[in-house]
């Protein structure tokens, strides 16, 4: 991927010990340039993977652009992109516009990710730190975003190199969302990602509890696969505030591994989704 930004750097900056990561305040100028023309950005974060991160990112987008709002989505998982596949547009391809690389469109909703630049699904993207960095970069400085309401950043999991340089790339966030499921092996680690936003002074929206109980299909009563409540128990006493539990439905997954949205579902996960939204929006208000 190349863009303007790198070809116009000449390389001789101490940061830039190769070009992918270089720190030209040009680069700078053009993110703030970019960033600037959107309105809420908000990061996706969770402490441990699998614990349904990307799907709850990709339900929120849908639930904004539902609601009237333009919405872009960022997939910042360098290495284990998913948000296309989740969007039904994995065998889209990024092209070149007059303004910048032009991100694919969903529905409606913006996307940009590493796997809309491999050659096949199949493609594996085995890059050290600095190359990892560079792509993120270039997806905040080169990308042709436009006027957004709302730019969702899927990060990858846990509390080191990518979240915490996606975190310092992007200016003026309005805060993060943790996801998390319920038992206590995940709570461990969303704990963690909690604290590291509130270290790095990004505020915290709130915490979501996915997969929080199954309804039984005959009998109606909630089985507790993962148990329940753990993400509100975390919030309550890490001091941040609790979005809302998303229950487990063997349809997300479903409709996941098709492409489409889960959100507008008439059911229990979908009226959550709606929930946690409004949550969302109020304290953006």
């Amino acid at each position: 991927m190349s863009g303007s930004v790198k070809e116009s750097c000449d390389g001789s900056c101490e940061s830039c010990g190769e070009r992918s990561t270089c720190a030209d305040p040009r680069a700078q100028d053009e993110t703030s340039i970019r960033m600037g023309r959107i309105k809420h950005k908000i990061v996706v974060g969770s402490g441990k993977g699998g614990v349904g991160k990307s799907t709850v990112t990709v339900n929120l987008a849908v639930a904004l652009k539902r609601r009237g709002y333009s919405v872009g989505i960022m997939d910042a998982d360098i290495t284990g992109p998913c948000i296309p596949k989740l969007m039904g547009i994995e065998d889209k391809k990024v092209r070149p516009g007059e303004e910048g690389i032009e991100p694919v469109d969903a529905d409606g909703v913006k996307v940009i990710s590493m796997a809309l630049l491999l050659e096949s699904r199949d493609s594996a993207v085995v890059w050290r730190g600095p190359m990892k960095m560079g792509a993120l970069k270039q997806f905040l400085t080169e990308v042709n975003w436009g006027d957004l309401d709302f730019l969702l950043v899927d990060l990858p999991p846990g509390t080191s190199d990518e979240p915490i340089s996606a975190v310092q790339l992007i200016q003026d966030l309005d805060g993060a969302i943790i996801v998390t499921t319920p038992q206590e092996v995940a709570l461990l680690d969303s704990r963690k990602a909690v604290n590291m936003f509130l270290m790095m002074k990004v505020p915290v929206l709130g915490i979501v509890e996915n997969m929080s109980g199954l309804r039984c299909p005959r009998c109606g009563e909630i089985i507790e696969v993962f148990k329940t409540g753990g993400g509100e128990k975390a919030a309550r006493e890490l001091d941040v505030d609790f979005l809302g539990s998303i229950p487990l439905d063997p349809e997300i997954g479903r409709l996941g591994d098709k492409g489409v949205a889960f959100e507008g579902q008439k059911t229990d996960a979908g009226e959550a989704f709606e929930k946690i939204v409004s949550e969302i929006l109020q304290k953006l208000q």
